[in-house]
């Protein structure tokens, strides 16, 4: 619970100091303005925000690892949701107004989540969670998401180093295997997921492992 909190407060601090120029750079996410992964956030906020008040009857049906939905290849691209976040995100307009509404809605959702009682059962897209492992799960997407941000702007702070070790430790799980311990906990998350190619060397460390990359959580 405090790892959310700590890596969902690093985020949204992250986006709160950009520049208004910042928004229309692009970001880790292959399509998606800096500005359209920011509404991706408050997107995010709001599903924390109604799943916490979603409570479950039946017994959990996943973890904190086994919540994630894992491919091979990227999305295609014609999610309409996908499509929706981009035109969503330009009718902001003006970056002020995106940034208040993710302070504005990620901050009632960080609130929720310290109030959540970690082992409530809570339901969200078909699937039951205790709270703690679906707040744990999102310790992934926000540092995932924290490196998009920063992929292009190396200017600005990137996510805390217990959220990267503790994504790392999760998608090593989800992968079945470890990754080398000449990776820095970054490089295994960027590789690891796809957002950059290996360089040759590091294929190479990767052995076997190199065949499955990346891991695409959805």
């Amino acid at each position: 619970m405090d790892l959310f909190s700590h890596t969902w407060t690093a985020l949204r601090t992250a986006v709160a100091g950009l520049a208004d120029e910042d928004f229309a750079r692009p970001s880790g996410c292959a399509g998606w303005l800096v500005r359209d992964l920011v509404c991706h956030l408050v997107v995010d906020a709001q599903d924390v925000l109604i799943t916490l008040v979603t409570p479950a009857e039946s017994e959990p049906t996943r973890d904190a690892v086994t919540y994630w939905n894992v491919a091979t290849e990227p999305p295609p691209g014609d999610d309409p949701l996908d499509a929706l976040i981009v035109r969503l995100a330009a009718a902001y307009e003006e970056p002020r107004l995106l940034t208040f509404h993710l302070d504005d809605v990620g901050s009632a959702a960080g609130r929720a989540a310290v109030l959540a009682d970690p082992e409530l059962w809570v339901e969200t897209q078909g699937q039951v969670l205790t709270a703690g492992d679906y707040l744990s799960a999102y310790v992934l997407e926000w540092t995932l998401h924290h490196l998009d941000l920063v992929a292009h702007l190396p200017h600005v702070a990137g996510p805390p180093a217990e959220g990267l070790a503790r994504t790392r430790e999760m998608l090593e799980k989800i992968a079945g295997a470890a990754f080398p311990a000449s990776f820095s906990d970054e490089d295994a998350l960027l590789v690891g997921t796809g957002r950059r190619a290996p360089t040759d060397a590091e294929r190479a460390e990767l052995g076997e492992l190199a065949a499955r990359i990346p891991f695409v959580l959805g």
